[in-house]
């Protein structure tokens, strides 16, 4: 027999939405996203609120809560890349998350090798075994948020990653987001055909 469920209701004083949201919806992939404000210093930063919007043409988005750094840089440039999170570069990512003042290069401060991207101006994680080079489609405000959507002009992948010419999850090692200070790490694989 089942229990009874507690009912929340966003909006209520006691109910924090955003930490049951980010709790529930799990996992989240890590769009790590490097920016270059115009007067070209560089941003890096990880948006845990990401995912495909559209195949056909490619169009990625993410969500800005609230008005961040890089929200500001895409807006002015127009340009972002989007680095794979994965399990090598943690920490890295995770100490990205850190405010930083504006004028401060999370990368340069960090240490973290950045290379140039093949058609965007802002720069992809050197050592992330994949990136997706964004320009600017449009921006939609969202209650606090502004949803970005980025479409996808070039994309980069370590050759080492691929199998047969498709990315491999566990050489991916795709890192995401869980609740509170939790991260998950590249889930167990099981295959299904699809009904025809």
């Amino acid at each position: 027999m089942a229990s009874e469920h507690l009912v929340l209701r966003p909006g209520e004083p006691d109910v924090n939405a955003y930490r049951l949201l980010t709790a529930l919806v799990v996992p989240r992939p890590i769009a790590w996203v490097s920016t270059l404000s115009a007067d070209g210093v560089g941003n890096l930063a990880p948006h845990s609120f990401f995912t495909i919007a559209s195949a056909s043409p490619p169009i990625v988005q993410l969500t800005s809560v609230g008005a961040k750094d890089t929200l500001r840089n895409v807006e002015e440039t127009g340009e972002l890349t989007i680095s794979l999170a994965s399990e090598p570069l943690i920490d890295l990512v995770n100490d990205t998350s850190a405010r930083f003042e504006a004028d401060v290069d999370e990368a340069d401060r960090l240490g973290i090798a950045m290379a140039p991207s093949a058609v965007v101006a802002p720069p992809r994680v050197a050592d992330s075994p994949a990136s997706l080079e964004c320009r600017l489609h449009r921006t939609i405000p969202v209650g606090d948020s502004v949803l970005v959507l980025a479409d996808v002009v070039a994309v980069t992948v370590d050759p080492d990653v691929l199998v047969d010419g498709h990315p491999a999850l566990d050489r991916l090692a795709p890192l995401s987001r869980l609740g509170a200070d939790e991260w998950g790490l590249a889930p167990r694989v099981v295959t299904r055909e699809r009904p025809r």
